[in-house]
């Protein structure tokens, strides 16, 4: 397991943070233009979001602020855009409500392994590439679905193509999960014949 990471702070009110915190404050703005179908400014307000992610990223590591709640709040933006999306585009039947439950069944999938392993003195699992590419996958071929929405003429080689980088980014989704999965066997395990909990905290898993 990697040792405990330095230079992360328990700050708060950072910049990168208050960054953060807006674009979460936009999420239920973002779900409420997709359900009512408004593709462009849904849109417009992705590109913000994504554009403040970005900047706080770079000014975390500029100025020195990286924080445990920036960690936490980082991938719990991607994730609650990435449901919001789902949803409303589901609410439209322009996406199968399948879709929706295997992307929300593999985060709960995730929570209960965190369970198991707070159990056993671990903290989340180090982020793994693979999570990395599922997300960016989704976050992705979502929004090039949408954009043929917003504007009907890019549809015929945005939708095929969106749609090919969701179900991919899905199947990559539940991919990094079994990994997640082998992985905290692994840990349960050792510390089982060691008889020590660990010690260590570690970044949140993606």
């Amino acid at each position: 397991m990697a040792e405990k990471s330095t230079g992360v702070s328990d700050r708060i009110w950072t910049l990168p943070n208050i960054l953060s915190m807006l674009r979460l404050l936009l999420v239920p703005v973002f779900l409420v233009l997709v359900v009512l179908g408004e593709y462009v400014p849904a849109l417009v307000v992705l590109i913000v979001a994504s554009f403040t992610d970005l900047l706080d990223g770079y000014l975390a590591r500029r100025l020195g602020q990286v924080t445990r709640l920036g960690q936490l709040l980082d991938p719990a933006a991607d994730r609650l855009y990435i449901f919001a999306a789902l949803i409303g585009l589901a609410a439209n039947d322009l996406v199968p409500w399948w879709i929706v439950v295997v992307i929300v069944a593999r985060d709960l999938f995730l929570v209960v392994l965190g369970v198991v392993l707070a159990n056993h003195g671990y903290g989340p699992l180090p982020v793994h590439q693979l999570g990395k590419a599922a997300t960016f996958a989704l976050f992705t071929g979502l929004p090039i679905i949408m954009l043929g929405l917003a504007f009907p003429v890019l549809q015929p080689v945005s939708e095929p193509f969106g749609w090919a980088v969701t179900i991919w980014g899905a199947f990559l989704y539940w991919w990094a999960g079994v990994i997640y999965a082998i992985e905290t066997a692994r840990v349960v395990r050792e510390t089982r014949v060691s008889g020590a909990p660990a010690s260590d905290t570690l970044e949140p898993g993606g």
